[in-house]
């Protein structure tokens, strides 16, 4: 029995007496031939093939042209307003996407305690490594500044946005926003921003309080100010005529501070 199929060339499966089929011996090497197929038989087979091959061609070619538009697959539904609004929670520095409501520092203060202290410490001295909220006034520039929210940050309205979106640990977003204000002028207040415990912020006041740092931030400029040390012609590849050459290291520039100028680390 061939080995080959026997339907690549030979006669049609419908002529039998055609099937048969000769040994001949060549080198001690058996080959099974098959007997040659009438001229007319293989031009008939020939045609077919390249036939069926052009119409295969044109309804691949015609195929998208004439298939219909897809169809939506019917999964999931529009969002309705109020999910969007529930996941459009995001606050502007000028105030923008404020929501609705007021609080104090000392309703904030209570709402602190409650939900707050177990991690920033009652003060916002922090609880062992968790985040310090208070103090760090004026150390900006020292060899290790504390960044808190009074001494560093830009804008108050970040301070909302934080606690809204984060806060408290483990269960964010479970605060009204009358929470969210009462909790931003404490820490506000932790960090003397504003003096008074009763002064009441809204969508409207928590805009208007400046922040110590607020100079300390600007937009970026780099298309104006930098822009004289853009080259269209940027050197990629030997650009140097001599080897580089080192002029300072980092412990000689005291970029790192010693013990006598750091704070203290307990």
């Amino acid at each position: 029995m061939s080995r080959f199929p026997s339907d690549l060339k030979g006669p049609h499966p419908e002529e039998p007496a055609q099937r048969a089929s000769r040994r001949t011996q060549d080198g001690g090497a058996c080959f099974e031939t098959r007997p040659a197929v009438a001229p007319q038989q293989e031009d008939r087979w020939g045609i077919g093939r390249l036939a069926f091959a052009l119409s295969a061609t044109v309804l691949l070619v015609t195929a998208p042209a004439l298939a219909d538009p897809p169809k939506p697959l019917g999964l999931g539904r529009p969002a309705l307003p109020a999910e969007l609004q529930a996941w459009d929670i995001s606050v502007l520095p000028d105030g923008r996407g404020l929501p609705p409501g007021k609080g104090n520092a000392k309703r904030g203060e209570e709402i602190f305690i409650e939900k707050c202290a177990a991690c920033h410490g009652e003060f916002g001295e922090g609880v062992g490594r968790w985040p310090v909220l208070a103090g760090g006034m004026g150390s900006l520039k020292a060899d290790r500044p504390d960044k808190t929210v009074g001494s560093f940050w830009p804008a108050p309205t970040t301070l909302f946005d934080y606690i809204r979106r984060a806060m408290p640990y483990g269960n964010a977003q479970s605060l009204t926003p009358d929470e969210i204000y009462s909790l931003t002028a404490y820490v506000l207040h932790m960090s003397d921003v504003i003096r008074d415990p009763e002064q009441e912020l809204t969508e409207k006041t928590l805009p208007q309080v400046t922040m110590p740092n607020a100079a300390g931030f600007f937009d970026d400029d780099r298309e104006t100010s930098e822009r004289h040390f853009w080259r269209d012609d940027v050197c990629m590849k030997e650009c140097r005529s001599e080897p580089p050459k080192v002029t300072g290291r980092a412990m000689v520039l005291d970029v790192t501070p010693d013990s006598k100028t750091a704070p203290r680390v307990e």
